[in-house]
Formats: C-alpha cells, structure tokens, sequence
C-alpha cells in the first residue's frame, strides 16, 4: 500500500504540489493524469524518496525514505538513467548486488526474453536507443519483485510489442498484489488496468475517482471535462 498525506513541495515561491493525499491500495492502480507542469514527476519523485517536502508518504507502512521502503519500492522514471560503460546484463547484475538478491537470473532473463533484449544483454547503456533505454529500466525496476511500483510515462519511446508486454507486466503486478501508480499522457493505454485515478491540475488534485463511479464515462472524458472545463 502507498499512503500519501497532506504532500507539499515547494520551490521557492513555486508550489509544485500542495496538500496532496491518496491512498492506493494493495492490488490497485492509481493513474495520475494532467497536463504538462502539473506537479505528476515532482509527486512521483517525492513518493520515490529523491526529494524532499512537507507531509507523509508511506510504502507498506514504513516511511518513504527508509530503506525497508526503498527494498519495497519499483520506479521507472520519464527518463531513463544508466550506466555509459556498463552491459544491459550489468545493470541487473548491479540491481541484484545492490537489493541483496538471490536466485535472480532466471528473471532477468525472462524479462529481458519478453521486452526483446536478449540480443542486447552485451551492449552499452550509452549504445541503446531510449526505447531500449526504457525497456532496461522496466527490467531493473521488477527485478526484486517490489510490491509498489512507480511509472513516470512509462510508454514513451516503446515499440508495440513493448507496449503490450508492459501493460501485461502491470496486470500481472495487479494481480500478485502489487500497488501501482502511472502517471501517464497516453489515456487511451490505461483505460484496461486502471481502478482509481487522480487528475492533477496547479499542482494540486482537481478530481478523483473510481472506475465503478464512473460508469460509461470514459477516463478520457473525465479529464477533458476536468482540464478543459474552465476553471483555475
């Protein structure tokens, strides 16, 4: 379960989040849509540990910052981050050392077999296209197998076929009973998997809601009415 209470950061004068609060639940996923600036990254990376603000964020009942949080916690940032010098493989051997893991190969390469990197398991990081680059940290964020998982438009860059292994990846995360949160522009991609969403607008959440209230009304509509519907 990720608990988020009351979440402000600022920058200087800027308030990039204020009072923000959700809960997401085992087993659920929460997508955080807006438009462009409307504090979804800086939440995210706050939620992630990589900043620091005003409230409580909790994964599993631990608080965020702490390491059992952290061995808990997935993130698959907007932009990929790694390692010039280092292989595809060494980026998980990296992640296995780092979290301490066991056993770990034989989901390395079931990753890497589904989001078709076997061929590049010996390439650079600094070789990779940033489709590729998004395929390996999708396979370095499963890896220790977290129970809450954070994707900053994860689909950005991603071929079809990664397209669909991945929204595969997070129903089968939904399914183990992980807690997922998608900030995402693409509405279209979440309109299977989702259970709760929350529109972001300033920096704070305009809306929120569930699939069951929603009936007909589409996640697309909602945030159009939302983000579109006049109001400042």
């Amino acid at each position: 379960m990720v608990e988020i209470q009351n979440v402000t950061k600022k920058y200087g004068k800027l308030v990039a989040n204020e009072s923000i609060s959700m809960t997401v639940k085992d087993g659920e996923m929460a997508v955080l849509l807006g438009p462009n600036g409307a504090g979804k990254s800086t939440l995210i990376k706050s939620v992630c540990g990589l900043l620091r603000f005003d409230g409580s964020i909790m994964i599993d009942g631990h608080e965020n910052h702490t390491v059992r949080a952290k061995r808990m916690l997935g993130y698959v940032p907007e932009i990929p981050a790694m390692f010039g010098m280092l292989t595809v493989y060494e980026h998980l051997e990296f992640i296995a050392k780092a979290y301490k893991l066991e056993n770990w190969k034989n989901l390395a390469d079931e990753l890497l077999a589904r989001l078709e990197l076997e061929d590049k398991a010996k390439k650079l990081g600094k070789e990779l296209s940033k489709g590729m680059q998004q395929k390996v940290s999708i396979c370095c964020a499963l890896l220790h197998k977290p129970k809450a998982v954070i994707f900053d438009e994860p689909l950005v860059g991603l071929d079809p076929h990664a397209i669909r292994e991945l929204k595969s990846l997070i129903a089968e995360l939904k399914s183990s009973g992980a807690s997922l949160i998608v900030s995402t522009h693409m509405i279209e991609t979440m309109e299977d998997n989702w259970d709760t969403t929350y529109i972001m607008q300033h920096g704070k959440v305009r809306a929120s809601a569930d699939r069951a209230s929603l009936d007909s009304t589409s996640l697309e509509s909602l945030y159009f009415s939302i983000t579109e519907g006049g109001e400042k």
